[in-house]
């Protein structure tokens, strides 16, 4: 085929695929403006790459579709934002022209689209974490395997599982840390804490999962730190958060809060989930940024 025709073969076979990369967007990201944009950005990148040394077109486009919603679920969690207005995408002039959009982004298909996934699940989605809607969405809503989630994640299979797990406890509403008893994580925080204050290693791994994932918001331990042995290695760094301060709710997870409660300096942020080890930190979070921590419901637990 010439060159001509290989693009609109190109053109054609992205199009077949579009309604369900926007529909994965979508639920992804909550906004047709924001899906199409998505979509338009994996248009962008097919055409600049080799797609000879593409095996399976659909799956590789779904990939791309994943990580430039993850970016942005991840841009606008570090931003505080809220999903963006419907607004159309503008790429400006490139070397590589655009498909003219498919019927399904005009406002009143935008509009079905967002009937079809229902308001309450786009609320209850907003609440889950960049790699838990992922996870979610693309396996329980489109049955991409696991390990391909895992690719996207840069995580293991199983850890791909068990972000889906959790986010899926929430979205049913009969699990996750927002209904965890507030005793149980309060005794693996509370053992957190004596053994970062001593500098124990081997309890500390004891409380923490395998795929634990910790970061700071001020960057002082680079952006994002996995795996128990890790984290327990920077215990130092995380007992100076974790270990100063009045132990509170945050958005039904534990935090220790640098005091004062009306104004807090710092806090970190414990997420405790049931493993078929038992009770164990699966995330941590150090909130150091003073709009990250402006307007935080804090409830002080007594005792």
């Amino acid at each position: 085929m010439t060159a001509d025709r290989d693009d609109q073969w190109l053109a054609r076979r992205f199009e077949a695929d579009r309604p369900r990369l926007e529909a994965v967007a979508f639920r992804m990201l909550g906004s047709s403006g924001e899906a199409e944009d998505a979509v338009q950005e994996a248009w962008f990148r097919l055409a600049s790459s080799d797609t000879g040394a593409i095996a399976n077109l659909s799956g590789w486009l779904t990939t791309v579709v994943g990580r430039v919603c993850l970016d942005q679920l991840r841009r606008r969690k570090s931003r505080a934002e809220q999903p963006m207005p419907e607004h159309a995408s503008d790429y400006g002039s490139g070397p590589v022209p655009l498909p003219d959009p498919a019927p399904e982004a005009d406002p009143e298909s935008a509009a079905l689209l967002a009937d079809s996934v229902g308001l309450a699940l786009l609320v209850v989605l907003e609440t889950l974490e960049p790699a838990e809607r992922l996870a979610f969405v693309l396996h329980d809503m489109f049955a991409v395997p696991f390990d391909e989630i895992g690719r996207i994640l840069d995580r293991t299979p199983v850890a791909a599982r068990k972000l889906a797990s959790r986010a899926r406890a929430r979205v049913r509403g009969n699990g996750g840390p927002p209904s965890r008893d507030v005793s149980r994580q309060r005794a693996v925080v509370e053992a957190f804490q004596e053994a970062a204050r001593g500098g124990n290693f081997d309890a500390l791994v004891a409380v923490l999962d395998p795929e634990v994932t910790a970061r700071t918001d001020g960057g002082t331990v680079g952006p994002i730190l996995r795996g128990a042995a890790q984290i327990a290695g920077s215990a130092i760094t995380f007992a100076a958060l974790g270990t100063a301060g009045e132990m509170m709710l945050v958005d039904g997870r534990i935090a220790v809060v640098a005091a004062p409660a009306d104004q807090p300096t710092r806090m970190l942020v414990f997420t405790v989930e049931s493993t078929p080890e038992g009770d164990r930190i699966t995330a941590l979070e150090g909130i150091t940024n003073a709009e990250n921590l402006r307007g935080r419901a804090l409830t002080l637990i007594e005792g």
